[in-house]
């Protein structure tokens, strides 16, 4: 089953896309990105519902600076799990996304049966960007760093034509830091994605900056899955996450060796028989 509509939130479409039947896994993000991750043998498997926050989202009146705060976004998250009639959901987040899909479990525990993050760091702080930065400097190929530097000079221009695209031009220009192997046609997973680069700027920019995601992990029971790419130079490195390994039982991480920052793209079957083990227990 597919199905696709829109809700209406606080003055906000936010799209939605169903795939698959069976449990479901509440995806969010971009309803338009996010289904292109994922297998079409997982989405089977399962009942995936790929959701839009306000970032992502046309706004059908100014934006107020409120727009941007994380509450907000989390009831925005509310409203569409009980429009589309969910319970006892797995909630997923991919990058930053994954900062969402924590502080929705932890402010609504009784509608979360399982917790998925993937690809992210701990927090967002300007001190781990900088040690992400170190780390790509000191352990990435020169083959690799080279590419980076000739991608990401192209940055400012794409930014200067598209200013409302900026974090995707950003996303784009940083596939050396993305992906385990080049991958030509990388940009088209971003075609139609549209942002409200407003409330991107102040989620990423200081909203997760000041969440500590292992430190939040005490405040949920119910199991979470912890994915990450080995290669993923975007929030590296992997061993930011070594705090968790023997203090919370009800935490599973897993480290996909040949992925960057989409280990469900780029490892597919390992992806697939990992997470299904996960979410089958």
């Amino acid at each position: 089953m597919e199905r696709a509509g829109i809700c209406h939130s606080d003055g906000f479409d936010l799209a939605y896309r169903i795939e698959g039947e069976g449990a479901p896994i509440l995806v969010i993000g971009s309803a338009v990105y996010y289904p292109r991750l994922f297998s079409s043998d997982i989405k089977q498997k399962y009942q995936w519902v790929f959701v839009d926050h306000r970032g992502f989202a046309k706004p059908k009146r100014e934006l107020r600076a409120e727009d941007s705060r994380l509450d907000a976004v989390l009831a925005d998250i509310e409203r569409m799990r009980t429009f589309l009639q969910l319970e006892d959901v797995t909630i997923l987040g991919h990058s930053g996304h994954a900062f969402m899909a924590l502080e929705y479990a932890r402010t609504y525990p009784k509608q979360v049966r399982k917790v998925a993050l993937f690809n992210t760091a701990p927090d967002n702080s300007e001190e781990r960007q900088r040690k992400s930065e170190s780390f790509f400097m000191e352990t990435a190929s020169l083959e690799r760093k080279k590419r980076f530097e000739k991608d990401i000079a192209n940055l400012p221009q794409d930014i200067d034509k598209d200013p409302e695209r900026r974090f995707v031009h950003m996303c784009i220009r940083a596939e050396a830091k993305s992906f385990y192997q080049e991958r030509p046609h990388a940009a088209a997973l971003w075609d139609g994605v549209f942002t409200n680069m407003p409330i991107i700027d102040e989620l990423w920019g200081n909203t997760f900056a000041q969440i500590d995601l292992i430190q939040r992990l005490a405040d949920v029971r119910m199991p979470v899955y912890i994915g990450l790419g080995r290669y993923d130079y975007m929030v590296a490195p992997v061993a930011l996450w070594d705090a968790v390994d023997g203090l919370y039982p009800h935490v599973d991480k897993v480290i996909f060796e040949k992925s960057g920052h989409q280990p469900m793209l780029e490892e597919p079957e390992a992806f697939d028989q990992s997470f299904s083990k996960w979410l089958d227990q």
